[in-house]
């Protein structure tokens, strides 16, 4: 009898050290968040979880009050999570707050606080560059705004302003005049009527600063990201712009979010733009690359291996920048495909030839011709489309000169004049408007 009580106590003991493992070896393989990102913006904001290992997650909605409510399965809460509460800004337009909880002993429960009602898009992206796993939480508003209602308002206000500025300059010439006759009645000189001029429509210019949100483009050797240098040159850019009376420039993004490749295509044909400008600031393999670049798309092949290695790399942004494959309307991708004309490419030619003219004075060209390649963000099939390497970031003095805010006001001053001598030359009354 004591030695089969000895026996049943040391099964037991065997029992419990390997129940202990094994608690000990689930709690470990719980996934682990590794970081917690917010970005909002007008177009959507959204929410990444980055985790050592996939995530499973459900969710639904509440309409009164306004909730997304997020279960992530297979998951404990721990620091990084709660971070994910402080991340939310006050500006964003889309959540109020958000709240995370031990739902159950596996289960975290997101409670997201909605401002309005979204659209939601949840979705996993697999590990790519120095991410790892990622779940994405898309909140698009349930109404996208028209673009165009906008762009007609700033036509009205602008053709207001001219036919006061046209009116006013009409009073003070009948004022000289006035003065003119009463000092010589007996002259035969007659004023001619002062020309009828109008400003028919807008030139609209698209500015595409590229990368942004997830995607922070090159970084440079002091931590410098593309996508926060060309984001303040296109902002410059559009403020430019905006000061010439008969041109508007709208931009795929004013802010620290990401487009997809096709979305920002998609932004520049919804407003009817007569030029895209794509804005960015690359590396190369070699930090002694440099000088400033102007690329055109091409139906071949690529005019050198650069340019080739530049379009492969560009194109990848949306790997980068996380894009839910499955929800992606079906337009974006069509114009993804092949849809290039020959006018298209030959007008975009022109465009990079005024441009690079124009930024060559500024600094260093890294090629003195237009360059093609095959540009994802540059098929639109019916707008002039360039894309400009405005330096590589990946060279130390390069970088140093893109953080120069006199560098910075130098390229746009550079850009706006390339653009308004291509306007000069192709001017866009001559062409036909699109439908």
């Amino acid at each position: 009898m004591r030695r089969t009580g000895l026996t049943r106590r040391a099964a037991l003991r065997s029992m419990g050290s390997l129940a202990l493992t094994l608690g000990v070896h689930l709690r470990g393989a719980a996934t682990e968040i590794m970081a917690v990102r917010v970005w909002p913006a007008a177009d959507y904001s959204r929410v990444t979880l980055e985790s050592d290992s996939p995530l499973t997650a459900k969710h639904f909605l509440t309409a009164d009050p306004p909730r997304l409510v997020v279960d992530i399965e297979g998951l404990e809460l721990n620091m990084a999570l709660r971070e994910l509460v402080g991340k939310v800004q006050t500006e964003d337009p889309f959540i109020s707050n958000i709240r995370v909880g031990q739902f159950q002993p596996r289960t975290v429960r997101l409670v997201v606080d909605l401002k309005q009602g979204v659209l939601p898009q949840v979705f996993s992206l697999d590990p790519v560059a120095a991410y790892r796993h990622r779940l994405v939480f898309d909140l698009h508003p349930t109404q996208e705004a028209d673009p165009l209602l906008a762009l007609v308002k700033d036509k009205t206000s602008a053709q207001e302003r001219a036919a006061q500025s046209m009116q006013d300059a009409l009073g003070e010439f009948l004022d000289q005049t006035n003065r003119t006759k009463s000092t010589a009645q007996d002259s035969p000189y007659k004023p001619k009527a002062l020309p009828s001029e109008r400003i028919d429509r807008l030139i609209v210019v698209a500015i595409d600063p590229g990368h942004g949100g997830e995607d922070p483009g090159a970084i440079g050797p002091s931590g410098l990201q593309e996508k926060e240098v060309v984001l303040s040159i296109a902002l410059q850019l559009r403020e430019r712009l905006k000061r010439l009376p008969n041109m508007r420039a709208i931009m795929t993004r004013d802010r620290d979010f990401f487009v997809p490749l096709g979305e920002r295509v998609k932004k520049a044909r919804q407003v009817q733009a007569d030029l895209f400008v794509s804005i960015h600031a690359d590396a190369f393999l070699k930090p002694h690359a440099k000088g400033a670049s102007v690329f055109a798309l091409s139906q071949g092949s690529a005019s050198s291996a650069t340019a080739g290695w530049m379009a492969k790399r560009e194109n990848a942004a949306d790997l980068v920048g996380g894009v839910n494959i499955q929800a992606q309307d079906a337009s974006i991708l069509e114009t993804l495909l092949d849809m290039s004309t020959t006018a298209q490419i030959k007008d975009s030619m022109r465009l990079g030839h005024e441009v690079l003219g124009q930024i060559g004075k500024v600094g260093t060209l890294h090629k003195a011709q237009v360059e093609q390649a095959g540009f994802a963000v540059l098929k639109a099939p019916d707008i002039p489309s360039i894309l400009v390497e405005t330096a590589f970031i990946s060279n130390p003095e390069e970088e140093a000169k893109l953080a120069d805010p006199e560098y910075q006001a130098q390229l746009v001053e550079a850009l706006a004049i390339g653009i308004e001598r291509y306007f000069a030359k192709n001017p866009p009354l001559a062409r036909k408007r699109r439908v």
